[in-house]
């Protein structure tokens, strides 16, 4: 005898609707693909946390040496800033220095001079020589080049040059013979007396006194023969010889530390 299957359970198979099947089966997918996509996340996140600590330190040090080349930046342009103040102070101090030098040298005749000024040329006299008189008396000697030269400062000369030498406050003056030697040059005559002054340095030069002296006992008395020009420009060579200081030394100057103030105390 064989079994026949029961007839309700064959016809409730046959009733469950297409859709349930579907939507059973779209759960199911949906279920797994969440399953899945939370699985793929935890390694994520995790590899995001492990990794942002690092970068965070990174970041954080990069900041703080920019910090710190900020700082160096500021503090070498207020470095700059100093030497630049400083280095005007230094310039000022270098011109001011520059032309104290260059005054100097203007003072001691290293400097070649060209400017209006005067000469006056110094020639023996053309005198006959009188009985009892000394012939020396009617040549021009190194006694008259210096009343002439220091006239010459006297009434503002700024330069002054005897025959081409420049004339220096060491410069000597001296009888050598029938010559006169200035510096180390041993100078015939006529004696070109040159000097650069003001405009009316003649002027001032024919109101001296000593002077005046000069042309009545030499010029007047002996024959001496004085002429003078007073060209646009006199060229005045700069000293050529050596310097060379035996003896000088410098003044000790008073160091503040050692001035004692007056005491309280005193009485007048």
């Amino acid at each position: 005898m064989t079994a026949r299957p029961s007839p309700t359970g064959g016809s409730r198979l046959r009733r469950i609707p297409s859709w349930q099947v579907t939507l059973g089966l779209a759960l199911l997918v949906f279920g797994f693909l969440i399953a899945a996509q939370l699985q793929s996340n935890g390694p994520r996140a995790q590899y995001a946390s492990n990794e942002r600590g690092p970068l965070v330190e990174t970041a954080i040090g990069l900041q703080t040496q920019q910090d710190a080349l900020k700082a160096q930046i500021l503090d070498l342009r207020a470095q700059i800033t100093n030497l630049e103040t400083k280095g005007q102070g230094s310039a000022a101090a270098a011109t001011d220095l520059g032309l104290r030098l260059q005054d100097a040298r203007l003072a001691a005749g290293l400097i070649a001079l060209q400017g209006p000024g005067l000469v006056l040329q110094l020639r023996d006299s053309g005198q006959t020589v009188l009985p009892g008189d000394n012939p020396n008396d009617y040549l021009i000697s190194a006694g008259d080049v210096r009343t002439v030269v220091e006239n010459l400062w006297l009434a503002g000369a700024e330069g002054v040059a005897v025959n081409g030498e420049r004339i220096t406050t060491g410069t000597a003056i001296l009888d050598i013979g029938g010559t006169v030697l200035v510096n180390s040059a041993y100078l015939a005559p006529p004696y070109q007396v040159a000097a650069i002054g003001p405009p009316d340095l003649f002027d001032r030069l024919s109101a001296a006194v000593g002077f005046r002296d000069f042309v009545r006992t030499r010029a007047q008395a002996f024959g001496i023969q004085i002429d003078f020009a007073e060209p646009g420009d006199v060229d005045l060579p700069a000293y050529a010889g050596a310097i060379t200081l035996r003896y000088a030394q410098p003044d000790p100057s008073v160091s503040p530390a050692t001035v004692r103030a007056p005491s309280s105390s005193a009485q007048p």
